[in-house]
Formats: structure tokens, C-alpha cells, sequence
């Protein structure tokens, strides 16, 4: 089985930056086509504006708020637009807040929820139906029509009281990996997942640029690496999980932590 998503297109959210923008440009590089999916336009517009324009370009951007449904269907009409196709939907946009998980008035567990699972949920339906619309115009009878990837956390795994609704919500979004996973199988459609440890995310930088040394030397104590990971060595892992080298597996969240689970000091933060 090969590892290639050449001539393949993907869509992929949270591309703006951090862990969705290393994804995205690390398929581009692989020679996929590539939607970059996000709300902020002025980031979309500075990463990937110039790129787009040239001719026969393979990136695009479509910037939108994914948790209204109209944007989602725009996002699928743009994508079509663009490379008449889509084969691979990665799901990395996610928002992290902090919870008072003793304040009744705290809605952070909704705001998630519909941010890190049911935009995701909403969104591989909409592509799901496409790609099955897709196969059905090509007569395709054999193999994978699709591949879907969730980006979540370990956080789903672990007990922080400050994390309550992250974790909630990554919980969520791995048993929908699992669902969907056995849903779509019948269709063709492969859907599996990540669970991230330290990653050098956004939301990750910018607590460390807020904080001193003892948090990030409190992670790199926490991992048995002992260091924090650099969003590009995700896509890889990512690649791997939407290409035919994983073909025979599907439901599956494989956990790219450095080892931090497997000693689980829980007092210190996942992202």
C-alpha cells in the first residue's frame, strides 16, 4: 500500500495556522490539491492568497465560520469549484477554553461542543454524501471512495478540572471517530483519528509566550521525549491515516504524545 495522496483533494479546517496550516501545506507538498479551511481570512489570505492565483494552482482557501450550516455547504461548493472532487476531509480546527467547573453560568462545554465535535460531525456528513455522489457518477463499485481524519486530544483521556470542556469535548469527538467510522465503512469511506499530546500549537504558544519557564519546562518534564512537537511532525502521521497505507483501518484514534500518557502525570496541561 502506498503512502501517496497525490492528485488527491483534501479539505482541511483550521489551516489559518498552527497544526491545520502544517497539515495543509504538508499535503501541497505531497502533491494533493488542498482546500485550506478556516475563520480567519487576513491569515488564510497572508498564507496562501498568492499561491492560489497561479495558474493550475493546488491550494485554495475558503474562509467561513464551519459551525453555521450554509458555510458548510459554501465550503463543499468552493472545494467542487475549485478541483471538482473531494477525497480526503481533515478535521483540524479546535478551540480550547478554560472552565470554572463549579460556575452554573460557564457555558464553555457548549461552546465547545459545537465547535471541536459538531462542526466536525456536520461537516464529514456533508463531504461523506459527496463522496458516495462522487462514486456513484463514476460508476466506482471497488475500494475507498474517501478518507476522513479527526483531529482531537489526549485531553479526552485524562482529568483536568481547568480543561473540563476541551476534554469533554475531545472525549465527544473520538466517539464520533468511532461512529462514523463504522457508519461509513458500508459506503467505502474510511474515518479514523489523532489524539495530540504537546503539540506547538497556536493556542499552545501563545500561553507559553504568557507564562514563564516552569510551564514549558513542566511539559517537557511531563514527556518522556522531553520536548515539545512541532506541528509538522503531526502531518506526516495524518498522511499516513488518509492514504491507502492504512487502508484495512478504520475507528482507529492513534495518540501522537511523545509518551505523555504513558506515565500520565495529569496536573500538568494537554493540548
Amino acid at each position: 500500500m502506498s503512502l501517496s495522496i497525490e492528485g488527491k483533494t483534501a479539505i482541511v479546517t483550521g489551516a489559518a495556522n498552527g497544526v491545520g496550516l502544517a497539515i495543509a501545506r504538508h499535503f501541497v507538498e505531497q502533491g494533493a490539491n488542498v482546500m485550506f479551511a478556516d475563520r480567519d481570512e487576513a491569515r488564510l489570505a497572508a498564507e496562501v492568497g498568492d499561491a492560489q492565483t497561479e495558474d493550475g494552482a493546488r491550494l485554495h482557501y475558503f474562509a467561513g465560520d464551519l459551525r453555521e450550516r450554509l458555510t458548510i455547504a459554501n465550503l463543499l461548493s468552493a472545494t467542487i469549484d475549485a478541483y471538482d472532487r473531494v477525497d480526503i476531509l481533515v478535521n483540524a480546527s479546535r478551540q480550547i477554553l478554560i472552565t470554572d467547573p463549579l460556575d452554573p453560568e460557564d457555558n464553555s462545554v457548549m461552546t465547545l461542543l459545537e465547535q471541536n465535535l459538531l462542526t466536525a460531525l456536520r461537516l464529514s456528513q456533508a463531504v461523506a454524501k459527496r463522496m458516495i455522489h462522487q462514486a456513484a457518477e463514476a460508476d466506482d463499485d471497488e475500494g475507498i471512495i474517501g478518507t476522513i481524519v479527526n483531529i482531537g486530544s489526549i485531553a479526552g483521556r485524562r482529568t483536568q478540572p481547568e480543561l473540563l470542556a476541551y476534554s469533554i469535548s475531545a472525549a465527544a469527538l473520538d466517539q464520533a471517530t468511532r461512529s462514523l467510522a463504522v457508519s461509513l465503512a458500508p459506503e467505502r469511506i474510511r474515518v479514523n483519528g489523532v489524539a495530540l499530546g504537546s503539540i506547538m500549537s497556536t493556542n499552545l504558544r501563545t500561553r507559553l509566550a504568557d507564562a514563564d519557564e516552569e510551564l514549558r519546562d513542566a511539559i517537557v518534564r511531563a514527556t518522556p521525549l522531553a520536548r515539545i512537537a512541532a506541528p509538522s511532525e503531526l502531518a506526516e502521521t495524518v498522511q499516513y491515516l488518509a492514504s491507502d497505507a492504512s487502508g484495512f483501518m478504520i475507528g482507529q484514534v492513534l495518540t501522537v504524545d511523545g509518551g505523555r500518557t504513558l506515565i500520565d502525570p495529569v496536573v500538568e496541561p494537554a493540548h
